[in-house]
């Protein structure tokens, strides 16, 4: 037990308790539930002062992970930077809320970290985690029923869709989003995405010890906020004001810095402003505001994984997910007008977009195209419409855009480009989705970050080559390390998809494709995912993923794939094309796969828990992928019914 110390012995039995009364009236006694008084005698057992009871509540939730000391060094680490420094903005929304005269509350979810579990089981657990936490976020919501509005804070790629899809199941409640924000990039060094693959550079002599080990420590150049580029955090922010669940000019601020905090106050103001004039989520949720969020990620170049997650918030808000059709439709009438890593083509760090206006900047263009509804209402209480024209003429926009071109002598029109230039710089279209023997219910390539020098004069990208396949990430990053991956190689990665291993998303694989000298030359097939940051010709979501039946698991070492992607009219195949001695036709390859075995080597991952086994049998149940790897309750149910009642024939 350790030396005993004369104050362990000093153990009090009875306290004074708070001073004061409670300022109860007889309706109250008569007439409101226990929990209500109790939840009274609670507020001043923390130290709420007895007089000051009668605010509006005010929840604030937020995904904040590890414990900060007062000087912000490190008690105990978060799993990431995202959720390191959020408890700041939570601090500075309540002192805001106290000084309204409000009373805040704070909970917390915390978030793991895909750039931590790359390559790892902890994978396994990264996307079945948004649906769990959106469950427990929702349950904390409710659990303090005398709430007037929710404020979640959160950043990072399954943290802050878990918060978005959870309060958008508050159709009630009012709410606001407060974005984490972004780290900022090292002066001298490498950012976030580009630093995950210094293993394989180092593997294929592109790099030495020294090199990764002084370049690994100066990646995350600041402690807070998401990853410097625009992957699923960066996205997930960005499609949360587009949405209209934040303030103006929220998405991608720095983390730690005044701009950052004040966002998180002015979002106090709104929650309460939306209490106070009774505007809730489901006024905010519509339809319209699900396809300005598409038409803006269309226009960022956002990561793919938003293809998950836009349509489980538009689920959780009863209305109806986008399809595939849909993304396609948005994505041919919505230019790509900005210019930020890891697409290009100029490799901006995300916190050159938010001075250079960040999402209003950017529905600035959209509406000028016609392409955006300007008259939802946003969490700011007022249309989108009001609040761009605000911003067209306010001194806010004008100083950012400023202080990027003279502080960092960039022009802040080569970050977010007016569509006519944008076309003249190369920007193409963000996403393709590819159909085929291969991938009959669909598939989905960021086509806007497949190398230029890959595409033909008319924009398309051709491969055809022979496969190799592997049923582990581990073998396939192996490959890529040893020699075993050349140029000219089409790798399938199977059986990796959500009854496999969860839907694990696979960067190492890709990150190290890129930044290898002969990484555009080779093309990667898979029903797991991408990272948003990832790049070049690799096609995901492959859909049936191999264990549900997916012709895609049926692929063997040596047959000829034909991938046909237009970047430019935004169609795409993927083609098994026969076995012989030379390519042939898709029917030919189709008729082989029609009679062909699954893979001997495909299975459910050993190492796959029983937690995320359940997550996959239940949205499997629910659509699936396409659907959003979402829980549809009353499908479920169904399913349940039906399966217990063809059970009960068999028992008896």
């Amino acid at each position: 037990m350790g030396p005993e110390d004369e104050a362990y012995f000093e153990v009090a039995t009875h306290a004074e308790g708070p001073s004061g009364s409670l300022p109860l009236t007889p309706e109250m006694l008569l007439d409101s539930p226990s929990g209500d008084l109790f939840g009274w005698s609670q507020n001043v057992g923390m130290g709420w002062r007895a007089e000051r009871l009668r605010g509006r509540e005010v929840l604030l939730l937020g995904t904040m992970g590890g414990i900060r000391n007062e000087d912000g060094t490190p008690a105990a680490l978060g799993y990431h930077t995202g959720h390191w420094e959020i408890g700041l903005l939570m601090k500075a929304a309540a002192e805001e809320i106290t000084r309204a005269g409000g009373i805040p509350f704070a909970g917390y979810v915390s978030d793991p970290c895909d750039g931590r579990t790359q390559g790892t089981t902890g994978m396994f657990d990264s996307l079945p985690y948004r649906n769990d936490a959106a469950m427990v976020m929702r349950r904390l919501v409710r659990s303090l029923p005398t709430r007037s509005s929710v404020i979640g804070v959160a950043t990072c790629d399954k943290g802050l869709p878990a918060m978005m899809i959870a309060l958008a199941g508050m159709k009630n409640l009012p709410g606001v989003i407060v974005p984490g924000g972004v780290t900022l990039p090292p002066i001298r060094g490498e950012d976030a995405g580009k630093i995950q693959t210094i293993g394989a550079r180092y593997a294929n002599g592109e790099l030495s010890l020294e090199e990764a080990a002084d370049l690994g420590c100066r990646a995350c150049a600041t402690p807070g906020g998401g990853c410097q580029f625009l992957g699923t955090a960066g996205t997930a922010q960005v499609v949360a004001e587009a949405l209209g669940l934040t303030v103006p000019h929220a998405a991608l601020a720095p983390s730690g810095q005044p701009v950052w905090t004040a966002m998180a106050r002015q979002s106090a103001r709104a929650a309460m402003s939306l209490a106070e004039r009774g505007i809730t989520m489901g006024e905010l949720l519509t339809p319209a505001s699900i396809r300005n969020a598409m038409a803006v990620h269309a226009a960022f170049g956002g990561s793919t994984n938003l293809l998950l997650h836009i349509p489980a918030i538009a689920h959780a808000a009863g209305l109806a997910a986008p399809e595939a059709s849909d993304w396609a439709e948005v994505n041919r009438s919505v230019p790509r007008i900005v210019s930020v890593l890891p697409n290009g083509p100029i490799p901006h760090p995300t916190v050159h977009a938010f001075l250079a206006g960040g999402v209003p900047e950017v529905m600035l263009h959209l509406r000028r195209l016609g392409v955006l509804d300007d008259t939802v209402l946003t969490a700011a209480g007022v249309s989108l419409g009001e609040t761009l024209d605000w911003w067209e003429t306010s001194e806010r926009r004008r100083r950012m855009r400023a202080l990027l071109a003279d502080q960092e002598g960039i022009d802040p029109d080569t970050v977010i480009y007016r569509p006519e230039a944008a076309r003249k710089a190369g920007l193409a279209p963000t996403v393709t989705f590819p159909t085929g023997n291969l991938a009959p219910e669909g598939s989905v390539i960021k086509s806007t970050a497949i190398d230029p020098s890959m595409l033909d004069e008319n924009g398309v990208f051709r491969h055809v080559g022979r496969v190799k396949v592997f049923v582990t990430e581990r073998e396939a990053i192996r490959a890529i390390k040893t020699g075993g991956i050349s140029a000219g190689d089409i790798m399938a990665l199977i059986g990796r998809g959500p009854s496999g291993t969860g839907m694990e998303e696979t960067y190492q694989l890709t990150s190290a494709l890129k930044h290898l000298a002969f990484g555009r030359q080779v093309s990667l097939l898979t029903d797991a995912r991408f990272s948003g940051v990832s790049t070049g010709a690799c096609i995901g979501h492959i859909g049936p993923e191999a264990l549900a039946g997916g012709p895609v698991g049926r692929l063997r070492d040596g047959d000829w794939i034909d991938i046909r992607i237009d970047t430019r009219k935004l169609e795409g195949s993927i083609d098994m094309v026969g076995c012989g001695d030379v390519p042939e036709e898709p029917e030919a390859g189709s008729a082989v796969l029609a009679v062909r075995s699954p893979h001997p080597g495909m299975a459910e991952d050993p190492s796959l828990p029983d937690d995320t086994r359940l997550w996959a049998a239940l949205q499997a149940a629910s659509g699936g992928t396409w659907k959003g790897c979402v829980y549809d309750t009353e499908r479920i149910l169904r399913v349940l019914e039906a399966g217990m009642s063809a059970l009960a024939k068999t028992d008896g």
